[in-house]
């Protein structure tokens, strides 16, 4: 009787350890990417405050008339002008997700150890590597998706809003309808996402990720004096700025259009939105090897790091 009653205890013990090993990973990736989302408000806060700041200055805007002049003249001969301000709500946006996604980045790893949370996580069935690559999905993937939703909406806001302000100015509604490229727009958005914000822009997330997960205090000045170092090492003993110019590119990113229509969405601008042309960019595979190793390593230091 003894042998038995001491048997099922274990056999449930076992099976209770066992368990998480069938969780299938998609699974433990998407609980993984919301914890995060809860721990990390700001992630959609900050754009969504932004955004909503962009369209109270909007309508005070539209109300007063400042946006009437270019709404007049002819969207034949000046289309931006009636498509700058939607441009600009999308650059904002963008610019806010960016910022966002680096502070991010920088406090993900280190902030777990600095709050001594890192000892809880630690006992769940999740592997470092992937607590890492959630960590890394939220700017490279999240961000730009939710950056894509939010400025489809506050684009539509704008419009509804002009469409009713419109007709009391004495202006007609048709020429905005006819003559504001907002599909264009949002195809040009929606492909600058994926290949800078995403993929380009993956090996600066890494790194920041990589820096978090080793520095004990300060991430981000160690995260941004290696490279201001190196530049300025290479200005005092050759008198070039390779890096910088190199460090400049991964920023920018590698297109060399403005797909903010200040001047006009045309048929050349479209012809910028070339998928092959920039799947052979040079510095893109290898950018994306570099990101690739930077979360291994990240890995790898989380797995060793204990709290701060």
């Amino acid at each position: 009787m003894s042998t038995q009653s001491n048997a099922l205890p274990e056999s449930a013990f076992q099976s209770q350890v066992a368990a998480p090993a069938d969780i299938p990973p998609l699974r433990l990736m998407y609980w993984s990417v919301r914890r995060e989302l809860w721990e990390n408000r700001f992630l959609y806060v900050a754009p969504v405050a932004v955004a909503s700041v962009y369209l109270f200055a909007f309508f005070i805007s539209t109300i007063v008339g400042i946006w009437e002049q270019p709404l007049r003249i002819d969207p034949l001969r000046q289309p931006g002008g009636i498509a700058e301000p939607y441009g600009f709500a999308a650059g904002l946006i963008m610019a806010t997700a960016f910022i966002v996604g680096i502070f991010y980045s920088l406090d993900a790893l280190h902030g777990e150890r600095r709050d001594r949370s890192i000892l809880f996580w630690k006992s769940l069935p999740v592997s470092d590597l992937m607590v890492v690559l959630s960590k890394a999905s939220i700017p490279i993937v999240i961000l730009p998706l939710f950056t894509f939703a939010l400025t489809i909406a506050t684009q539509l806001i704008m419009v509804l809003h002009t469409t009713l302000v419109m007709p009391a100015s004495g202006l007609n509604v048709t020429a905005l309808w006819q003559h504001l490229p907002l599909f264009q727009m949002w195809l040009m958005l929606f492909y600058h996402l994926v290949t800078v914000h995403a993929l380009w822009h993956a090996p600066i997330y890494a790194w920041l990720l990589l820096v978090s997960g080793w520095a004990r205090r300060v991430p981000f000045l160690w995260a941004s004096l290696p490279p201001l170092a190196i530049g300025v090492l290479e200005w005092v003993a050759f008198r070039t700025s390779h890096f910088a110019a190199f460090v400049g590119y991964r920023l920018a990113g590698p297109e060399s259009y403005d797909f903010t229509p200040r001047h006009g969405i045309s048929m050349e601008a479209m012809n910028h939105l070339n998928l092959g042309r920039f799947l052979i960019t040079p510095g893109l595979w290898g950018g994306l090897l570099v990101a690739a190793l930077f979360l291994v390593a990240a890995a790898r230091l989380r797995r060793d790091r204990g709290p701060i």
